[in-house]
């Protein structure tokens, strides 16, 4: 007997995606850093996406697997990097400096670009969540090496804020699509 399993990928894709948005309206100048966003990024965008990893595991979803453990993980990384500094009771962590996390924002970009490939096959709506989402990372490198420059993090937060929703309407998307057993929310598939 098979059991039918749930799609996992819709949660997975808002917890990236709504706490891509927030921290994105954050890069744009709306408002400060302040737990709002941290709390976001160890849960949903952080908790949800590990769990969500651990489910496309169990379906066999190698890329899924991947995909969402990372960008989980990356969330929490990204938090550390934020809180750890400001922890009295542990001495000596240095905040990073800029070519430090320009380094980090390079790397998360490399992963992400050889992670666009494996979306060749899958949709268009998929392609696009990953290919700005490449864009946003190289972004944020340019943007740390030139010392965080008001008017360029604008432009990094309006670039994150459109990767973020296109992940929140792919998310949507698969749901609706799903529900309604017929085509709500066009994801474009490849032929």
């Amino acid at each position: 007997m098979s059991i039918k399993l749930a799609n996992p990928a819709p949660l997975g894709l808002l917890g990236f995606g709504l706490t891509t948005v927030l921290l994105n309206l954050h890069n744009a100048g709306l408002f400060q850093l302040d737990t709002m966003i941290l709390a976001m990024g160890l849960a949903y965008g952080g908790l949800a996406q590990v769990i969500v990893g651990v489910m496309e595991y169990k379906k066999g979803n190698t890329f899924g697997t991947v995909a969402f453990s990372s960008y989980g993980l990356f969330w929490w990384s990204l938090v550390a990097l934020l809180l750890l500094p400001k922890i009295t009771f542990i001495t000596g962590l240095a905040t990073p400096s800029n070519t430090a996390m320009a380094a980090y924002f390079f790397m998360w970009g490399l992963f992400t670009f050889a992670m666009f490939f494996g979306t060749l096959k899958k949709n268009r709506a998929l392609q696009f969540v990953f290919g700005s989402l490449f864009v946003l990372f190289f972004l944020l490198t340019a943007r740390e090496l030139m010392g965080n420059p008001v008017w360029f993090n604008n432009i990094v937060g309006i670039e994150g804020v459109i990767c973020g929703a296109s992940a929140v309407y792919l998310a949507f998307a698969e749901i609706l699509n799903e529900e309604h057993q017929k085509t709500v929310l066009p994801i474009c598939p490849v032929k």
